[in-house]
């Protein structure tokens, strides 16, 4: 560390060129490169990679936090055996897909069934290990970011940090979708279904949703009707924003419907388009960059205890790796 430079040449091979290690990181990033339930365009599971390489380029210096670059943060391998697992699956997810927006023919039913139940059960399993190797990571001390992949990934990552939670524990979510759908395609652990299993399986979670945009009936009627669900959508958002209203008003709004202790999940489809053309379902509208990071100062400045966050759903092309290790370094900087 003594002979580590923050204004030279970014050296690529590990996270933002940083010369930590796991051992001695105080945060640790861990990767999920999966990808399998998506429903629209493939190839967030290599995120992850686009990420990596991405994050030597970025200039640590933050007028927040000029000493930004001494946060002790590392990355993980990215574990190939779940990759190629997901590769595999994400074929077979692909013919399913197909299967059922052709109309379900009768004659594929039994072979599309046994498909639907191999994703399942091994996406079950992907589940377990994301949430072993949380709490790993927390009973050595650490913090974590878990980096998708797409929404589903976060899933294992959120329940181990909230089981030993005994308050009541806040989900700020950005996103443009509510994903609030019931196995939607079948798919237990869809991309679509995370928020509904996060309620489903942690009944100490709020969830407060910001820049939705693009939902169904079924996941409007939830909003409504489920008191742990706080829906900021962007339509409403902007409206006021057009009226005169300042943004800064907003985000006190957000935080203070938020508990004193604090998960984030960031899909960067909660940004506009111009910021993940390549992500999985891009939807106009959306948060600005500079937005995200205001609410995340303010969220900060507020005193919340911040106990994790993930990031999902970035393209794998250059210029979405290098938005998504931009908002990987705010929110490292956030939870730190």
């Amino acid at each position: 560390m003594d002979e580590f430079d923050p204004n030279g040449v970014g050296v690529k091979g590990s996270l933002f060129g940083l010369p930590y290690a796991i051992d001695d990181a105080d945060i640790v990033v861990l990767p999920v490169p999966w990808d399998v339930t998506v429903s629209y365009q493939a190839g967030t599971a290599k995120a992850p990679e686009a990420i990596l390489a991405a994050s030597s380029q970025i200039d640590y210096f933050l007028l927040a936090d000029p000493k930004a670059w001494q946060t002790k943060v590392a990355m993980a391998d990215i574990p190939d055996v779940w990759e190629a697992l997901g590769l595999e699956l994400r074929i077979k997810a692909e013919r399913y897909i197909s299967w059922l927006e052709e109309g379900s023919s009768e004659q594929e039913q039994e072979e599309m069934e046994k498909i639907l139940t191999e994703i399942n059960q091994e996406t079950t399993q992907l589940m377990e290990y994301v949430a072993q190797e949380t709490t790993y990571y927390h009973d050595e001390g650490k913090k974590t970011i878990l980096l998708g992949g797409d929404h589903s990934t976060p899933l294992g990552h959120i329940g181990s940090i909230l089981a030993n939670q005994a308050d009541d524990v806040g989900i700020l979510q950005i996103d443009a979708h509510a994903d609030l759908r019931i196995a939607y395609e079948g798919f237990t652990y869809s991309h679509a279904s995370i928020m509904w299993n996060v309620l489903e399986q942690n009944k100490n979670a709020q969830v407060v949703q910001v820049g939705i945009r693009d939902l169904c009936e079924a996941e409007a009627s939830m909003i409504r009707q489920d008191e742990r669900l706080t829906c900021f959508y962007d339509e409403r958002m902007k409206e006021r924003l057009f009226n005169g209203e300042y943004w800064s008003i907003l985000c006190k709004e957000i935080i203070n419907s938020l508990p004193q202790k604090v998960y984030v999940s960031v899909d960067i489809d909660g940004l506009e388009p111009q910021y993940c053309t390549n992500t999985g379902t891009p939807v106009p509208g959306g948060l600005g960059f500079d937005q995200l990071v205001f609410l995340f100062h303010q969220l900060k400045a507020s005193g919340k205890e911040i106990l994790g966050a993930d990031l999902v759903e970035v393209g794998h092309n250059e210029w979405d790796a290098n938005v998504g290790a931009r908002v990987l370094w705010q929110l490292i900087q956030l939870i730190k």
